[in-house]
């Protein structure tokens, strides 16, 4: 048979690109390569294409795709900080604050505007401090980008109106859903919410939107087959399914992520034991010599024995959870498939070993590079490295353009298409840098001279920054600290107070002041993010001092006071 032969074949030439070991002088190399093709595409979008969402590469001009507000530029200001250019980040978060407006009259993609708008918009603001940006008081728990972060969220909490609590697929920026706006939608815009509805919610203290984003979750939970599988599309009203193909390609992928990355941002248990549970079923009737095919939902027949692009995620989203030898042995099926075609097409037959009809293309999308960073994070293999370097080299050599990089429209004969996503710039350029830059502060590197880390939140008593970031579906980094600053930690820190103060005052008790509930009361989900020129309230005055923040480090239960 022609495939298996094609595939060990190739599977031999990775294990023998794997020999070479990148040297620290190639590595560097190849960064400024990047940062070449990432200059190319993001000034060729500024004059070609801004204020568009998109730039068309082969017309050298732009296009509104998703909702018509600028959306290339949000999804890579966060980039233009990995890469390490303070200067453009500034001036594009302050024409962002300026130019962009979620008052319109726009049908707009919820899912999409949620990975894309919210989640740049999130990223960027908790990168604001190591941007060199001027912060408010309170920062991270107050500031310009997380207002706009939170009235774009507020834009989309209209489609979470239903029975069920599921969104419908678009609304209207203006006026809401429409009346005739169909009910069915697919998984992945069913449940790729938590990761930033629950950072807005823990930042902002309105928990209206990680309550809307968790409702959605547990709905979709419910509806799964007897077997332990979920369907593609569903009605979102009538809760049954419409597309009832399971398995972890379009329409379903970012839900098994946020289950997971939600789970290790938030600390989540449900999270975490929702996706084992489906993961079990996945494994049991969708795995066939490490690859993924389509089965269906309720009997677990395969009905489709394609390998789709999307998949790719899969490998990184394993290592996060540990399943290393299972992660490398499915990333070499589909690397072998990258280096067949020099690109992944968006449909695969594995029986076949060749693109399917009229799913021969390639937007230029990061999923096999996002695991190959994932994985050379986890084991160290140079292999991934050489994955990078054929990335590069393929996409320069076959959709650079004039004015940027174009969609391969087909892998086989290299034709372009007029269209280039703004992932491109938020996420195959930059999980492509990373891969190359181990010792990013993204990563957890850095020494303190290179602000390792950050202070932040009330009396600057938070740690931001110090590593374990959480990339969002759209590859926005986000910080579980600011998180923990913003809710947690404030809630602790009012406790405290409340029992100190009690202590000090004679015959007092010293219950602490009991915990807010979780859901909001009606008419009570107004956002407590400071405004600008707005103060917190002074705290009352504690019976002991406080220490100052560079006092606060210990080691073994030790505190090493400055005379120390």
């Amino acid at each position: 048979m022609r495939a298996p032969a094609c595939v060990a074949l190739l599977v031999w030439l990775l294990n023998d690109a794997a020999t070479h070991q990148f040297t620290e002088e190639e590595m560097a190399g190849v960064r400024q390569r990047i940062k070449g093709m990432f200059y190319h595409a993001y000034n060729s979008y500024l004059d070609h294409a801004f204020p568009y969402d998109e730039l068309r590469p082969l017309t050298c001009d732009g296009q509104d795709t998703w909702g018509s507000f600028s959306l290339t530029l949000i999804d890579a200001l966060d980039t233009l900080l990995v890469l390490g250019n303070r200067t453009e980040f500034q001036r594009v978060a302050s024409l962002l604050q300026d130019t962009v407006d979620f008052d319109i009259d726009v049908n707009a993609s919820v899912f999409e505007t949620n990975i894309r708008v919210v989640g740049g918009l999130l990223s960027a603001h908790l990168l604001a401090g190591r941007a060199g940006m001027e912060l408010e008081p309170g920062w991270p728990c107050s500031g310009p980008l997380l207002r706009m972060a939170e009235d774009a969220a507020r834009k989309l909490l209209p489609a979470f109106q239903t029975p069920t609590g599921m969104p419908y697929g678009t609304v209207n920026l203006l006026r809401g859903v429409s009346p005739t706006e169909t009910p069915v939608t697919c998984t992945a815009g069913v449940g790729t919410f938590i990761l930033e509805f629950a950072t807005l919610s823990r930042l902002t203290g309105d928990t209206i939107f990680e309550d809307t984003a968790r409702r959605a979750l547990r709905a979709l939970w419910k509806t799964r087959s007897d077997i332990g599988l979920v369907g593609n599309h569903i009605d979102i009203l009538s809760k049954k399914w419409v597309a009832q193909d399971a398995g972890i390609g379009a329409g379903v992928d970012s839900y098994f992520e946020y289950l997971v990355k939600g789970a290790i941002m938030l600390q989540d248990e449900e999270l975490l034991n929702m996706f084992l549970d489906l993961d079990r079923a996945i494994q049991n009737y969708t795995r066939f010599d490490d690859w993924y095919l389509w089965v269906q939902m309720h009997k677990g027949t395969v009905s489709m024995p394609v390998f789709q692009s999307l998949e790719a995620f899969w490998p990184g989203l394993q290592s996060l959870l540990g399943n290393l030898d299972s992660a490398v042995r499915t990333f070499q099926n589909y690397y072998s498939v990258w280096r067949q075609f020099g690109g992944l097409p968006e449909f695969y037959s594995i029986p076949q070993g060749y693109t399917v009809d009229k799913r021969e293309g390639y937007p230029l999308r990061p999923e096999l590079i996002e695991s190959a960073m994932y994985l050379f994070r986890a084991t160290g293999d140079h292999t991934y490295l050489q994955l990078g370097l054929d990335a590069l080299e393929s996409i320069e050599r076959i959709s650079k353009t004039p004015c940027g990089f174009a969609t391969v429209k087909d892998l086989r004969d290299h034709q372009l298409d007029n269209r280039m996503e703004s992932f491109f710039l938020a996420e195959t350029i930059k999980y492509l840098y990373l891969l190359f830059d181990p010792t990013h502060f993204l990563h957890g590197g850095g020494v303190e001279g290179d602000r390792a880390w950050e202070e932040g939140g009330e009396g600057g008593l938070c740690v931001l920054g110090a590593g374990g970031f959480i990339f969002n579906t759209e590859a926005h980094p986000l910080d579980p600290a600011a998180l923990y600053c913003c809710s947690h930690h404030t809630r602790d820190q009012q406790e405290l107070r409340h029992i100190l103060l009690s202590l000090s005052q004679p015959g007092s008790q010293s219950n602490p002041p009991p915990r807010q509930t979780e859901d909001p009361l009606p008419g009570q989900s107004e956002s407590i993010a400071l405004k600008p020129g707005e103060k917190k309230l002074a705290p009352p005055p504690l019976s002991c001092p406080v220490q100052p923040f560079s006092a606060r480090l210990s080691i073994l239960g030790q505190v090493f006071t400055d005379n120390t």
